[in-house]
């Protein structure tokens, strides 16, 4: 009888036509699949694939039994990953991949009791100010906003992600605030490069009742990170447009104020993403669940909501 694993790597090789990308989506090496491949091939004693140096394509054989087996494959694989969800605790490597501010102040905290609950899950955080790609460097998940939901990939939305004028109290006595986006030209801007297109981000600010207006923000001072727009903020060196969950602590604490309480830039949501929502690992689910019931819990996504002033 063919091993699931041999099953495995032929399907996802026909479906994403090539042993690499395939090797991507099983955790192999390119070299794995194809063993297992050639010996389905010798097993069956036919020729499953047309192979070049370009793409693999599938002969006449491989597609009808891919036609056969597809189907049947997936239901063989969720009876297998129910039958080991029931049998132990979610357990392994969870590899993850986030913001460095947004992780380290709102998802590291988190780390003790999902341990003390799931002490066989070793947790590898990955902390970078880029979309990592979840299939081909083999993450568990990502946290963040606007990644790329390419085929297999699932979102799972946590929080509104909102952007808000911010100074601190030192730095604003004596200034009149602004009544409106225009006013921020009267401040000495902190702004952000772009490491991936080396361009400052500029916004437009919304209203609550709906209007729109660009926020232009001179470029005083220019950094590349989120966390130091926010130290310089607190520093009183200017004003800074930021991301709610970057600075929720420092306006809680009063720290920073918020310019503009009724107006804020929309960039999209923040979510957990991963690859498949059907035969999710335990140690994946876990997490994602985990995640999710502390959003709810401490009502994250309404405090990071710039749009409820």
């Amino acid at each position: 009888m063919e091993t699931l694993a041999n099953l495995e790597s032929f399907v996802r090789s026909a479906e994403l036509g090539s042993f690499s990308a395939a090797a991507r989506r099983l955790a192999l090496t390119p070299a794995a699949v194809s063993r297992n491949v050639a010996m389905l091939e010798r097993n069956l004693g036919v020729r499953l694939f047309h192979r070049s140096t370009r793409r693999l394509t599938l002969t006449e054989s491989g597609e009808a039994f891919r036609i056969a087996i597809a189907g049947n494959l997936e239901g063989i694989q969720a009876a297998i990953a129910g039958v080991a969800a029931e049998s132990g605790e979610p357990a392994g490597m969870l590899k993850l991949s986030m913001a460095p501010t947004f992780g380290t102040m709102h998802i590291l905290p988190l780390l003790p009791a999902f341990l003390a609950r799931y002490p066989r899950i070793r947790p590898e955080f990955h902390f970078e100010n880029r979309h990592a790609d979840i299939v081909a460097e083999g993450y568990d998940a990502a946290i963040g906003g606007g990644f790329e939901l390419s085929p297999g990939i699932v979102a799972r939305t946590l929080a509104p992600a909102h952007i808000v004028a911010v100074a601190s109290p030192a730095y604003m006595a004596g200034r009149v605030p602004p009544v409106d986006p225009s006013g921020l030209d009267a401040l000495d801007g902190i702004v952000m490069r772009s490491l991936r297109t080396g361009r400052t981000r500029h916004w437009t600010m919304r209203h609550v009742s709906g209007e729109e207006m660009p926020a232009p923000l001179p470029e005083r001072i220019v950094v590349n990170d989120p966390s130091a727009m926010r130290e310089a903020a607190l520093l009183g060196l200017g004003a800074g447009l930021l991301a709610v969950p970057d600075v929720l602590p420092a306006l809680e604490e009063g720290a920073l104020v918020r310019l503009l309480p009724h107006w804020y830039a929309d960039a999209g949501a923040i979510s957990i993403y991963y690859a498949s929502r059907a035969l999710l690992p335990g140690k994946t689910r876990a997490f994602i669940d985990w995640v999710a019931e502390a959003f709810r819990r401490e009502r994250l996504a309404e405090r990071f909501a710039g749009s409820l002033s």
